[in-house]
């Protein structure tokens, strides 16, 4: 069992004392160097920094935010915000400026650190317009802003803060503002004891040691990068390696080869049709061969996606084609589909080694009690819930059942073996003009496929919903080869018959659009996680609804 500790900083101060020179944090840079830093190291960049804001006069539990992609200095700077007695409050780097000003005037935030920024992997040249003139900022390393106070220059001048503020766990550590595919954000509070058990749990699951390496790349403001990434760093003393940039992912990915690992279904389907690319069809047979030359083409595999020494391997947010699973399987990593929100720090349901099923996200966790209520949502009770949103006791209240369960606004359904299946939003639920109800995410996710990276079905007030389609990064590179698009349009075609043969006649896909731009987070088509924006889809496409469908065409290629 995992050692048991009150908050992460309390771990953290362990770990600095015990392994002082033991590497931690690994950051490759843009001019390619790559830095390490131990955990003296940061410790004592963190205890200057906390000295630093205690030398402000901040009232005591100020919000103090983060803003900047992945990097060192950015778990330093939430270190540095709790030594100090605060509490963090992150902001997505792909966030909008309306979004970021909202989250910097709503939380009252004192200061704000600015890090790993450039304009181009996120979106600073926005951002930046929106700040208020009188919010303080300290540039991290990697930061825009030469003009501001630099992180370097302060810590340089101020003596380490040996006393550093020891929350109790039920103190809020942070506000966790989430990405919502509508609305305005609201503010998550969460409180250290949440983290720490989290960490917990995760460390029993999961048998972290410090020998144990980890790769950070999706959004550190995010509860499923907060979680897996810093609270276990923080927790159980593993070391940490940092993605640069997109364009560096694979030699960043190779280099810190993690032992455990965790990814969104486009990822692993982009791991897969590149391999696919790569090897000819005899290799491919070669995969499940019980022989020592299959056993050698699954290793060099593995050594080519940087995953050989990864021992549990984690995917969630939506179903992996049947094809793709079994082909990581054939691998040696059994993909364990998860579920957790941002309101219970990502600690709800796990699958489990040897009790996969697909299109299930697994049981309940050790300390989560769930259930489904008469509209089909989930409900769930974890010892990790919230305190509540920031600011807004009534949204709480709402979101609550009286026995104390967290309405999660998702619909599901358990199986004989308690494991989860997700079958979409309450609030997704749409009619068409025959006066029919459609669910679009259970279809949505009947469209798992190597050539498609993300559906969207609607079709609200229309005689028959159809389905947005945005083809996977192997499909867009066919696309301008006449033959090779004509294939792709016959696999979507015939993709469209298997799901509606098994959908319900009010449900049927009338036809598939094929879209012409990708979705990103950039153009505000999908959240931060990577989850489509359902209403700004709809926005930009349903009113050529009607033009798409008058020709009668299966698949309808976007051309403007």
């Amino acid at each position: 069992m995992t050692t048991v500790f009150p908050t992460l900083l309390h771990r953290f101060l362990h770990w600095e004392a015990a392994q002082a020179e033991v590497i931690a944090l690994t950051e490759p840079r843009p001019d390619g160097r790559v830095v390490d830093y131990s955990w003296r190291e940061i410790g004592d960049q963190a205890r200057r920094m906390a000295a630093h804001l205690e030398s402000l006069g901040l009232p005591p539990r100020s919000n103090i935010a983060i803003l900047g992609r992945n990097s060192a200095h950015w778990i330093m700077a939430d270190l540095a915000i709790w030594m100090a007695g605060h509490v963090s409050v992150p902001l997505y780097p792909t966030i909008s400026a309306a979004s970021a000003r909202h989250i910097l005037e709503h939380s009252e935030a004192r200061l704000l650190f600015v890090g790993k920024l450039d304009g181009k992997a996120d979106n600073w040249n926005q951002i930046r317009t929106a700040l208020p003139q009188e919010l303080p900022l300290i540039a991290l390393p990697l930061s825009p802003l030469p003009q501001a106070q630099q992180w370097e220059a302060l810590t340089a001048a101020t003596v380490p803060l040996q006393q550093p503020h020891l929350p109790d766990a039920g103190e809020m550590a942070t506000i966790l503002y989430t990405s919502g595919t509508t609305g305005v954000p609201k503010g998550v509070m969460h409180s250290f004891g949440n983290m720490a058990r989290y960490a917990q749990g995760s460390g029993d699951f999961c048998g972290f040691t410090p020998a144990d390496r980890l790769l950070s790349y999706l959004p550190l403001a995010h509860a499923a990068e907060r979680s897996f990434v810093e609270a276990n760093l923080l927790a159980h003393g593993l070391r940490v390696y940092f993605n640069d940039a997109l364009e560096t992912f694979v030699a960043d990915l190779q280099r810190a080869r993690p032992t455990v690992f965790i990814s969104m279904p486009r990822l692993w389907t982009n791991f897969y049709a590149g391999v696919c690319a790569k090897l000819p069809a005899t290799a491919q047979a070669l995969l499940g061969a019980d022989s020592p030359e299959g056993a050698a083409l699954r290793q060099n595999v593995l050594a080519m996606l940087g995953l050989p020494d990864v021992r549990i391997a984690f995917t969630g947010s939506a179903p992996l084609p049947p094809e793709i699973v079994d082909w990581y399987r054939k691998l040696g990593l059994e993909l364990l589909d998860v579920y957790g929100m941002t309101e219970d720090f990502c600690w709800s349901h796990y699958s489990r080694p040897g009790a996969v099923r697909l299109g299930y996200c697994g049981e309940a966790l050790p300390g989560v009690q769930a259930r489904i209520a008469a509209n089909g949502e989930i409900e769930v009770k974890t010892v990790t819930r919230m305190l509540g949103y920031y600011k807004d006791p009534a949204l709480t209240a709402s979101a609550l059942t009286d026995d104390g369960y967290f309405r999660t606004g998702d619909r599901g359904e358990y199986d004989e073996a308690n494991r989860l299946k997700i079958t979409g939003r309450v609030k997704e639920l749409f009619k068409t003009s025959k006066g029919k109800y459609v669910a679009p995410a259970p279809i949505e996710n009947r469209f798992a496929h190597p050539m498609v990276e993300a559906v969207c079905v609607t079709g609200a007030g229309h005689p028959q919903p159809f389905v947005l389609l945005m083809p996977s990064l192997a499909a867009r590179q066919q696309m301008g080869d006449p033959a090779a698009r004509d294939a792709l349009v016959a696999t979507w075609e015939a993709l469209l018959g298997e799901v509606n043969a098994t959908l319900e006649p009010h449900e049927a896909l009338s036809h598939v659009v094929v879209v012409k731009e990708p979705w990103t987070i950039d153009n505000g088509f999908l959240t931060p996680t990577m989850k489509i924006r359902r209403s700004i889809i709809e926005e930009r496409y349903l009113g050529k609804a009607a033009a798409w469908a008058a020709p009668g065409s299966k698949v309808v290629l976007e051309t403007d």
